[in-house]
C-alpha cells in the first residue's frame, strides 16, 4: 500500500474509532468528536463531573483541574513528545526539491525535552524580556492606531485588525516589516487548521504546500540576513554558527505562526467579551491598565489554546493514578481556567478579580510560552485603540467561528462603529 494509501486510510480509521468510543460513552472521544463549531464548555463539564483524572479509552489521563494541570506542566518527569513518535500517520511533508520539509510544530522547541528545549529556546528569549517589550510598546501602540484609523464603519474586526496588527508586529520583529501579509496569514492558517490532528488528505496538501513556500521564503530571508545582518531575531540566530539550519528555520517558523495565530484569537475573543459584557466598555476605553485586567480575563474565560498533552517520561504514581512510561495525561487547560476550587464565580467576567492572573492559558513550567509578554500586549494596545476609536462597536452579521478543537476563535466577526475622530489624537500613557 502507498503511503498516501495507507494515510487516508489510517484517517477514515481513526475516525471511526473516535466515534465508537463516542457512543461508548467515553468522555473525552465524546468532546472531540462534536462539532468544533459548538461550545466544547458543557462537555468538559461532563469530564470534571466524573473527578479530577479520568481515564479515557483513547489511552491516557484527563484533567479539568486547574491545580493538578498545573502541577503537571511543572513536573519534570512529565514531557513532550511529537506526534511523529507516537502515530503510524505519516506526516512527512516534502519540497517541490524532494527535500523533507521543517515542521515549525514538531521540530521546534515547543516538542522538546531537555537539554534541547532550553538550549533552543534561549536563543530567543532576549526578543521577549520585559525590558524589550517596554522597548517595543510605541511600535505596537503605532501599528494600532494606523490599523484602526484607516477602519471604515463596517469591517471584518479579524480580517481587517485582529489579523493585521499581530502579524505587522511579528515582521517587525523579523526585520521584514514590508512582507506579504496576506501570503503569511494564508501559510499560518494552513499550519494552524492541522494542530489538532490531519483530518484530510486536502489539508495534507494544503499544509505541504504552505511549509513549501514558507521555507522558501525563509532561506532567501537567512542568506538576506548572512550578507546583511541587523538586530532583528533572525538576524540574531543567523549569527550563532552552531544552530542547525532546521533547527533555525523551525524556530523562525514557530515565532511567526504562533507569534500572530494565538493573538488573532485572543484580540478576536476579546472583542467578543466587550460585546458580551457591556459594562467594561467605558472602562476599557478610558483606562489601559483595566484594558490589561481585561486580556487576563479574557485569556481566563475564553483562551484561545484549549488543551495541551504532557507524556510520562518514567513509571510514577501522580494525583492518585499510576503512570507508565509514555502514557498521556491530557490537560483541558480552557477548563482548568473555570475551575470553582480556584476562581469564585468562575463563569462570571470579571477582569478585576482578585486572582485574575492565576490561569494557565499561556500553559507553565519550561513551556510556558515565550510569547505571552508580547500577545498580552498586543491584545491590550488592540482592544484600547479599537474601541477608543468605534466606542459604540458593535457586531453587524453572523460570527463564524475557526474549525479547531485546540484553537479557538473567530474567523470572521462583521462590526460596524462610528468613528470617533478624537479618539486617537489622545495620548496615551
Amino acid at each position: 500500500m502507498s503511503p498516501k494509501l495507507k494515510n487516508a486510510a489510517l484517517l477514515v480509521l481513526g475516525r471511526m474509532m473516535l466515534r465508537g468510543y463516542a457512543m461508548m460513552g467515553d468522555p473525552y472521544a465524546k468532546v472531540v468528536t462534536k462539532s468544533p463549531f459548538r461550545d466544547p464548555h458543557p462537555g468538559y463539564e461532563s469530564i470534571r463531573a466524573q473527578g479530577d483524572m479520568v481515564w479515557s479509552r483513547l489511552g491516557g489521563w484527563v484533567t479539568t483541574s486547574r491545580e493538578i494541570s498545573d502541577s503537571v506542566l511543572r513536573d519534570q518527569r512529565f514531557g513532550v513528545t511529537p506526534a511523529s513518535e507516537i502515530t503510524p500517520f505519516d506526516s512527512t511533508l516534502y519540497g517541490r526539491d524532494g527535500r523533507v520539509l521543517v515542521n515549525p510544530v514538531e521540530d521546534s522547541f515547543l516538542l522538546r525535552n531537555p537539554p534541547d528545549h532550553g538550549r533552543l529556546r534561549k536563543l530567543v528569549q532576549p526578543f521577549f524580556t520585559p525590558r524589550a517589550l517596554r522597548e517595543r510598546k510605541p511600535m505596537i501602540d503605532k501599528i494600532v492606531d494606523e490599523y484602526a484609523d484607516a477602519l471604515p464603519e463596517r469591517f471584518d474586526a479579524v480580517d481587517d485588525f485582529a489579523v493585521r496588527v499581530p502579524i505587522q508586529v511579528i515582521l517587525e520583529l523579523l526585520g521584514v516589516p514590508d512582507a506579504d501579509q496576506d501570503v503569511l496569514a494564508r501559510w499560518g492558517s494552513a499550519i494552524v487548521a492541522t494542530l489538532d490532528g490531519i483530518r484530510t488528505m486536502k489539508e495534507m496538501r494544503e499544509l505541504n504546500a504552505a511549509l513549501a513556500e514558507f521555507e522558501d521564503f525563509l532561506d532567501d530571508l537567512v542568506e538576506q540576513r548572512r550578507r546583511t545582518p541587523g538586530l532583528d531575531v533572525v538576524s540574531h540566530l543567523v549569527m550563532n554558527d552552531d544552530l542547525a539550519r532546521d533547527d533555525l528555520i523551525a524556530t523562525t517558523e514557530l515565532l511567526l505562526v504562533a507569534g500572530f495565530e494565538t493573538t488573532v484569537n485572543l484580540i478576536g475573543n476579546g472583542i467578543m467579551a466587550v460585546m458580551a459584557n457591556p459594562e467594561t466598555r467605558e472602562p476599557l476605553i478610558e483606562d489601559p491598565a483595566y484594558a490589561e485586567l481585561f486580556v487576563e480575563e479574557v485569556l481566563r474565560l475564553d483562551p484561545p489554546v484549549h488543551y495541551t498533552v504532557r507524556f510520562a517520561r518514567e513509571p510514577l504514581e501522580a494525583h492518585g493514578v499510576s503512570l507508565k512510561p509514555g502514557m498521556p495525561v491530557i490537560l483541558l487547560l480552557a477548563a482548568a481556567n473555570r475551575d470553582p476550587d480556584t476562581f469564585a464565580d468562575p463563569l462570571r467576567f470579571d477582569p478585576t478579580r482578585s486572582n485574575v492572573r492565576e490561569h494557565l492559558a499561556f500553559s507553565a513550567g519550561i513551556h510556558y510560552c515565550i510569547g505571552a509578554g508580547l500577545a498580552r500586549l498586543e491584545a491590550a494596545a488592540a482592544l484600547h485603540g479599537l474601541f477608543r476609536k468605534f466606542p459604540d462597536l458593535k457586531v453587524a452579521g453572523p460570527v463564524k467561528r475557526r474549525s479547531s478543537r485546540l484553537l479557538r476563535g473567530a474567523i470572521h466577526l462583521p462590526v460596524s462603529g462610528t468613528p470617533s475622530k478624537s479618539s486617537l489624537a489622545v495620548k496615551k500613557p
